[in-house]
């Protein structure tokens, strides 16, 4: 009887939010390590997270394309945008398992963390069961805003409070209100509701806000001069804790 071929195994790669330089040392060992590397990517457009390792390839490795077929865009019905996207990551994983099952290992690429809204931890979900993982945390976006911006967030016994902006603007006011400090995601086309719920608690003054932080075509602008149509979906608002006297 033959022996029974051996999996590959899975990686799961922070590769930081955007500066190459800002990837640690053993996602990039593992990264040329790997003979498969699967990155996701909008559908006519470049994967920032490719961007970021492309220069630390080797030519021999193997590139994978995870083309969304939606991405923030308004659906009309009966299309259904949660469908779409669950049916998206199932052939995803049956994509990366073909080359798994045959023993090669597969690094996914993730722009920041890969589990801290990164598209790999869907994956992970539907693979981590089956073979072995490994999971290199990365520099996220969060903490590359706050040291673009110069902006300490939380000092002595303050908490910290990550928010979607995508939160209705009650629970998003709500949840402000109650925080020492908030770092504020998933802007883009929720920019105006979440101004207007700055400007109700007044933390206007406060709110600092940062585009596509550590890229090579970051800005940092104040946010009354934000133009909320113009709002990329990589930027974020920090809301740093008053600072303590001691």
């Amino acid at each position: 009887m033959e022996r029974e071929q051996q999996k590959g195994q899975l990686f799961g790669l922070g590769v930081g939010p955007g500066d190459p330089e800002l990837i640690t040392v053993k996602a990039l060992r593992l990264l040329q390590a790997a003979p498969v590397v699967a990155y996701f990517v909008a559908k006519g457009k470049k994967s920032n997270a490719f961007g970021i390792i492309e220069n630390y390839l080797k030519a021999e490795q193997i590139t994978v394309p995870l083309v969304y077929p939606v991405t923030t865009e308004k659906l009309e019905p009966p299309l259904c945008y949660e469908s779409i996207i669950a049916d998206f990551y199932d052939t995803a994983a049956a994509q990366l398992s073909a080359y798994l099952n045959v023993g090669r290992d597969v690094a996914v690429i993730c722009e920041g963390d890969p589990f801290f809204y990164g598209s790999y931890m869907y994956l992970h979900d539907r693979l981590g069961a089956r073979y072995v993982t490994d999971v290199v945390p990365g520099v996220c976006s969060m903490l590359g805003g706050t040291a673009v911006l110069g902006a300490p967030l939380v000092y002595r016994n303050q908490s910290l409070s990550v928010l979607s902006g995508v939160l209705p603007h009650d629970e998003l006011k709500r949840r402000l209100a109650d925080a020492d400090a908030s770092v504020i995601m998933k802007l883009g086309r929720n920019f105006h509701k979440v101004k207007n719920v700055l400007d109700e608690l007044n933390l206007s003054g406060r709110a600092l806000y940062v585009e596509r932080a550590t890229m090579q075509n970051q800005r940092v602008v104040p946010i009354n001069d934000v133009d909320p149509m113009a709002s990329p979906y990589f930027s974020l608002i920090v809301i740093p804790g008053e600072k303590w006297q001691g």
